[in-house]
This record gives structure tokens, C-alpha cells and sequence, in this order.
């Protein structure tokens, strides 16, 4: 009989750090990782530039490094985080706008769509998806687009209800979706060599020490 049970979880990057023994020192680290996730993409987020009513950033290739490397769920907290801290007024944000008033900013649906495309990243990582490049690359693409699928339809509502601009399918597709694709499959490319040469490097690490 054949078993329903879901498949088995794989250590990703962050787990060869070890478990701690206690669960105070677990949590700690674990707030280390997500806090060390939320520095990357903020950091990320200032390479930017403006072709419309939403940036091309390197937030992207964070949320799928920061993904991949914490896993789903670590990932999917480090981007709830940052988005938490953007609202609070911390500059996290591309461009130097943040506080409670970024909702009503046509590109936040995009920051709330990071929060499972890290999930996403996170569970193709536990899979083992992130060893190969072809591999990951394909997941990464998938991570990639979940921000779309949140980002797009927010965005098309700012900018009908709050803007007053004129939405029609053609225009949304032309600020929200075209110029972004070329860039997004380049950043999952790029994430789809670094997480698997990660591995490669730790493998090579390991077997020096045996």
C-alpha cells in the first residue's frame, strides 16, 4: 500500500549551522537567519531603477536566495518581517519611501507576493531542487512569479482607485509585467548558480575534512 504521507523535508542551507540543543538558542538562531534574510533584501532592494509606476530592484534574487537558503518557512518569516519593518518606517524599501502610507503604493502588492515566492524558494530548497542548476533554476522561475500574482492585480487597483489612472489590460501588462521578465529570468539564473555552487563549496569542504 502506498504511503500519503508528504515527502520528507531536506536540510537546506541554513540547517548545516546545526541545531542548537535548547529551544531558546533555536529560537535565537532562527531570528539571526530571518534578520540576516531582511538585511539581504533590503540591501538589495536600493540596486533600482524606475521604468514606471513599479521599480526593477534586486529584491527578486533576494527573496529567492533568502528563500533557498533559510527554507520555506524561515523565508517566508524573514520577508513578513521585512515587510513589517518597511510599514514601521524603516527604510527597507526601494526608493526612500516606507511607513503605514506605502500600501497605497502601486508596487507594496509586489512586497506582500515576496512572502510566498520565499515560501515557494524555501520548499523547492527542502525538495533538493537547489542542488542542480537546472534544477533550481526552474524552481526559482516558479518562486519567481508568485510575486506577479499578488504584485499585478494590486497594482492595477492603486492605480485605478488611488491614481485615477486609466487601467486597461494592455497597460498593466506594459508597467507591471513586460519589462520585468527579461530581468526576472537573469536573477533566477544568477540565484540558480549561486545556491548549488554553495553546495558545492560545502561538499568540498566536507569531503577535505573526511
Amino acid at each position: 500500500m502506498s504511503s500519503l504521507a508528504p515527502p520528507r523535508r531536506l536540510p537546506v542551507l541554513a540547517d548545516l549551522l546545526g541545531r542548537p540543543s535548547t529551544r531558546a538558542r533555536a529560537f535565537a538562531v532562527d531570528a539571526t537567519l530571518v534578520l540576516a534574510g531582511v538585511s539581504l533584501v533590503a540591501l538589495l532592494a536600493k540596486v533600482s531603477f524606475f521604468i514606471g509606476p513599479v521599480p526593477i530592484t534586486g529584491q527578486t534574487l533576494g527573496v529567492i536566495v533568502v528563500g533557498a537558503a533559510l527554507g520555506a518557512r524561515r523565508g517566508a518569516a524573514a520577508l513578513t518581517t521585512y515587510m513589517l519593518i518597511g510599514l514601521a518606517g524603516l527604510p527597507v524599501f526601494a526608493g526612500a519611501v516606507a511607513g503605514p502610507a506605502y500600501v497605497l503604493s502601486p508596487s507594496f502588492g509586489f512586497i506582500l507576493g515576496f512572502i510566498p515566492a520565499a515560501f515557494v524558494a524555501g520548499w523547492f530548497a527542502e525538495r533538493a531542487w537547489d542542488r542542480k542548476p537546472w534544477l533550481a533554476f526552474i524552481g526559482f522561475v516558479a518562486a519567481s512569479i508568485v510575486p506577479f500574482l499578488v504584485g499585478v492585480p494590486y497594482m492595477a487597483v492603486i492605480l485605478a482607485t488611488v491614481l485615477g489612472a486609466d487601467v486597461t489590460v494592455a497597460s498593466v501588462m506594459e508597467a507591471g509585467v513586460l519589462p520585468f521578465i527579461v530581468p526576472g529570468l537573469i536573477k533566477a539564473a544568477f540565484a540558480a548558480v549561486l545556491i548549488p555552487g554553495a553546495w558545492l563549496l560545502v561538499r568540498g569542504a566536507d569531503s577535505r575534512k573526511s
